[in-house]
């Protein structure tokens, strides 16, 4: 795999001086932060439907298993080269689709890091599926930190507002109770459903990144933010987590963005020299399959990520490669 470097190196005075900047509107954009949250659905004083529910599956049997790698520094291009090799964006998104992406808008830290979802990236995938016809795209996460904070601070927030898509943040009143199928920890825990209503196609987008306990965060790791309640006592099993997270969502499509990669101290980074220069990006049908590959790109085999082996037994995928349909293109 070359190594590219930065397209921009920014000087650690750059970025300390960013980075402040960044950190003097967090609290003016926690303020502002109830005015993302969209204005349909309960309000937060209502009291939650407590009926269980369980996701329905947005994969296409038809499309099989299939895996793009696109290389080059450039996201918009690398999307669309790995989209046309997998037959378009019209082959996952029909005239009509209603479409969810969700992201990981985890923490309040500017894109720079790149310990989110990229911006740019959102925007492009939000085009693309409206140039296929989707009648309508939604964005969401229940990130880690403040959520208006999160999206306003990693530029998700306008991209997806730029680009179209109806932006839905976490609320009280928009959690419901699921049990997955054979799953020791998600039993009868608060899920994100508000912003499923009516949706037909989902993608997860989400970033390469070191990750202090699973080892890595990747696509699969990326389904954490439709969880809500006191998640973090899911730490101690993290890669079983893993594992029934895959076995909860079956989406249309996963983004993997190897473009840069958090190389240590994830996920959530801080420094330029937690970064890599990898110039990947990788779009799948088959999400075990893509962080099975996403894993190289951190230097790391299936035996320190646990997870993706652990996944695939559950039935969510596989982590043979030599069995996927793999395209390879390059900008």
């Amino acid at each position: 795999m070359n190594d590219y470097p930065l397209n921009r190196v920014w000087s650690r005075r750059e970025f300390v001086v960013r980075s402040a900047k960044a950190g003097a509107i967090l609290a003016a954009s926690g303020l502002l932060g109830y005015g993302f949250y969209d204005s349909i659905g309960p309000g937060p004083d209502e009291s939650p439907d407590k009926s269980s529910v369980l996701l329905p599956d947005f994969s296409i049997p038809a499309a099989g298993r299939k895996m793009a790698i696109a290389t080059g520094d450039n996201r918009v291009q690398t999307i669309n080269l790995a989209l046309k090799a997998l037959g378009g964006v019209e082959s996952f998104i029909r005239k009509g689709d209603r479409v969810l992406v969700k992201v990981n808008a985890a923490f309040a830290t500017p894109a720079i890091v790149s310990a989110t979802t990229n911006p740019e990236l959102l925007k492009e995938l939000i085009r693309l599926c409206y140039s296929a016809g989707a009648s309508s795209v939604v964005v969401t996460d229940n990130p880690i930190n403040d959520p208006g904070s999160c999206f306003a601070l990693t530029g998700i927030g306008e991209a997806a507002r730029s680009g179209g898509a109806r932006l839905i943040l976490p609320r009280e009143g928009f959690f419901r109770e699921t049990t997955v199928p054979g799953a020791a920890h998600l039993v009868r825990w608060p899920l994100l459903y508000e912003p499923f209503h009516g949706i037909n196609k989902l993608i997860g987008v989400a970033p390469v990144k070191d990750h202090h306990r699973s080892g890595a965060s990747m696509t699969m790791k990326n389904w954490y933010g439709l969880l809500g309640g006191r998640r973090n006592i899911f730490h101690q099993d993290i890669h079983n987590l893993i594992k029934e997270l895959a076995m909860m969502v079956k989406p249309t499509l996963v983004v993997l963005d190897g473009t840069t990669t958090m190389m240590t101290n994830g996920p959530t980074g801080g420094s330029l020299s937690d970064l890599k220069q990898t110039n990947v990006m990788i779009v799948s049908t088959d999400q075990v399959a893509a962080d099975a590959l996403g894993a190289t790109l951190l230097g790391r085999s299936l035996h320190d990520l646990p997870f993706i082996a652990m996944a695939e037994a559950a039935g969510a995928g596989s982590c043979d490669l030599e069995t996927i349909r793999l395209e390879r293109v390059s900008s």
